[in-house]
């Protein structure tokens, strides 16, 4: 019998990248989703806020609890990377710790039963073998690593060090090898986007990317994630904008809108500069605008939220998601003591933003109403059996929502993977429900 593994992957869509990266060197195992089947348990973690800490620390304990004899437990990740010397001391259940710098040898830890912290950052290159989950369509591809930015409530910069940009070379050559395995769709990432080549001291990385991928046949549908106001320009923006390839779908955590608290952040842009951003996004034909918000950061005065609620309430945001605001170790915001904001407040202030948020999605599927749309067939719904799922096309993997479809006008039944036209009939709480009326 051959051996087998177990493998959870939390936190974010780059965290996922890393996860198939160790799934490429570890072919010779079968995937199990039973941990206490497998010989090797892999928990590639989040360190990012508490939420996630206490979500990796809990999932690791866990699979410990359901494990075989025998079998190996490892961590690895950002909260392996970030608490390297307090978890090996004090998480005995783990058989091998590893951070951020050795994906791609994971096998020869496993191997070895060896624990190792590399002084580096991995930044997938062209030779990676990664395995795509979750999709046969669509896959995730990471422009760089690291973050040169200095948000006062961010600790990544501090584990995963600075902007590591991969060459556009490299992302092509990963693009064309998933393009001939069928993936068509693709989402590009990174901690802040709109750095891609900066290390190189190009300011227009995004724009060669966007003509670079553009030339690939058989690519599709692209879309690119996580830009930041600071370095984002309007020339980067018209590029999506004229791309029959790159969707209009515009993704750019703002965090606070109240010009005080953005310098306290340390978020390098003001309001106007950011208002000026996310016109040109909301104005491009049938553009998507997502964005995130921390609550509660420290310093944030009844006056500045409600700026904040303000703004969320006249900008028609299509999702926006929320964060509350918890300290990291060695960031800026933790050491503004005088400026926190108690718990009971912030929990407040959420449920107060929690009720713009819900309506500016129900305004955003609503608009959908009556449209014929790009849909990609996922499977079976979330909902019931009777019902396909899908997603608009345009939209993120995962993040902006689930369409529910419940009648289909061809003359053959629908693929997994495949995209169709279909028309939006109704609006069932945070779904859309819509009818296949022909091929894509």
């Amino acid at each position: 019998m051959g051996k087998k593994l177990h493998l959870v992957s939390l936190g974010c869509t780059k965290n996922l990248i890393d996860s198939e990266v160790m799934l490429g060197r570890l072919k010779e195992y079968a995937i199990t989703q039973e941990p206490d089947e497998a010989d090797v348990i892999i928990v590639n973690t989040c360190g990012f806020i508490d939420a996630a800490k206490e979500e990796s620390i809990q999932t690791v304990l866990n699979l410990h609890e359901a494990r075989k004899e025998d079998s190996l437990l490892v961590m690895s990740g950002c909260l392996s990377e970030r608490y390297k010397e307090q978890l090996q001391s004090e998480l005995k259940e783990v058989d091998i710790f590893t951070g951020v710098g050795d994906y791609d040898k994971i096998d020869e830890l496993i191997e070895r039963r060896e624990s190792r912290f590399s002084p580096r950052t991995y930044l997938i290159g062209e030779d990676a073998d990664r395995v795509i989950t979750g999709s046969n369509y669509h896959a995730y591809i990471k422009l760089s690593e690291g973050c040169n930015q200095q948000c006062a409530f961010c600790a990544i910069p501090h584990f995963k060090g600075k902007l590591q940009s991969r060459p556009i070379a490299d992302i092509v050559h990963e693009v064309e090898k998933l393009v001939a395995q069928g993936f068509y769709d693709f989402s590009f990432i990174s901690q802040d986007s709109s750095s891609y080549l900066r290390d190189f001291d190009r300011k227009d990385g995004l724009m060669q990317l966007i003509e670079a991928i553009e030339k690939i046949e058989g690519v599709k549908s692209a879309r690119i994630l996580y830009l930041y106001p600071s370095t984002l320009s309007d020339a980067v923006l018209q590029k999506i904008i004229d791309s029959d390839i790159f969707h209009n779908y515009f993704d750019m955590p703002i965090q606070h809108i109240s010009d005080p608290m953005l310098k306290r952040m340390r978020r390098g842009s003001g309001r106007e500069v950011i208002e000026h951003q996310l016109k040109i996004m909301r104005n491009a034909p049938e553009s998507f605008v997502r964005t995130s918000i921390i609550i509660g950061h420290p310093g944030e005065s009844e006056a500045e939220f409600a700026e904040l609620c303000d703004f969320l309430e006249n900008f028609d945001f299509d999702r926006i998601t929320l964060f509350s605001y918890s300290d990291e170790e060695g960031t800026k915001a933790e050491t503004m003591n005088e400026a926190k904001i108690p718990q009971e407040i912030i929990d407040a202030r959420l449920e107060r933003v929690n009720e713009i948020v819900e309506r500016k999605h129900q305004k955003s599927l609503n608009q959908e109403l009556g449209r014929e749309i790009d849909i990609v067939v996922q499977g079976t719904s979330s909902e019931h059996e009777f019902f396909l799922g899908a997603k608009k096309l345009q939209w993120a993997e995962d993040i902006d929502g689930e369409i529910l479809v419940n009648e289909n006008e061809m003359a053959h039944e629908p693929e997994i993977g495949k995209t169709y036209r279909a028309k939006v009939t109704q609006v069932a709480g945070d779904k859309l429900v819509a009818t296949l009326t022909g091929k894509s």
